[in-house]
């Protein structure tokens, strides 16, 4: 791996990363709303906690699925651009994952917004899905069955895809590189969850969670909730 190519990769994959299009969106299609202060809605209408990271799901809160989804695959294609573009042009090297890794960290840490963006899991599938799709999609869906079906806790739902992910490139991979970009890419996303983790955590203590009400409150959960309605299995309180 040429030092020289691997800091360029870094860098762009960055900056690119660091492009927040959930403000820039918003300031296109409402530009009075103030998309720093969103507050995440309760199951009794009134207003929860404010979200402490920024991206689709914000948007979505205050603009509605539609918004909320465009946001989410303009954040998809940042990480499914520069992986491509590296594994294109340099099909035996790592750079690649070198991308998919800082595009994230950039989304999640944009030095253009005082280090404040969002939580990161849309440029995270965006670069999984051109390093192994299918792997990404049978990941994604075992952790949405492990988390909604089986556990039935919108946190685990939400980060339990990236464990399978993980699994998966040990399994079907099984070099050290894709390991380890495996293993960091899990890491990155929950450092991003942090803040959110320990307000959804308290409020579970407290008995204040309510599944089906979170899941309205972000595009996949919404479509995840049809489904389980669907099969007649009822969100847990």
């Amino acid at each position: 791996m040429e030092p020289v190519v691997a800091l360029i990769s870094v860098i762009l994959s960055y900056l690119l990363g660091a492009v927040s299009f959930s403000r820039l969106v918003t300031r296109l299609v409402a530009p009075n709303l103030d998309i720093e202060n969103v507050r995440l809605p309760q199951a009794d209408g009134s207003e929860g906690p404010p979200l402490q990271t920024i991206g689709a799901t914000t948007a979505s809160v205050k603009l509605g699925p539609k918004v909320g989804c465009t946001i989410g695959l303009l954040d998809i294609l940042k990480g499914v651009i520069p992986v491509l573009v590296l594994k294109f042009l340099y099909p035996d090297g790592y750079y690649h994952l070198l991308a998919a890794v800082f595009v994230v960290v950039g989304h999640n840490w944009p030095v253009f917004y005082r280090f404040r963006g969002g939580g990161g899991i849309s440029p995270t599938y965006g670069g999984l899905f051109a390093i192994d799709f299918v792997g990404t999609i049978v990941s994604a869906f075992a952790g949405m069955l492990f988390g909604f079906f089986i556990i039935r806790d919108i946190l685990l739902a939400y980060v339990s895809g990236l464990w399978f992910v993980l699994l998966w490139l040990i399994l079907f991979k099984g070099d050290w590189p894709h390991i380890v970009y495996g293993v960091v890419i899990n890491i990155i996303f929950m450092l991003a969850l942090i803040p959110d983790t320990k307000d959804y955590l308290k409020k579970k203590r407290a008995g204040q969670v309510d599944m089906g009400a979170g899941m309205e409150t972000f595009p996949m959960g919404r479509g995840m909730l049809k489904i389980m309605k669907f099969f007649k299995v009822e969100p847990r309180k």
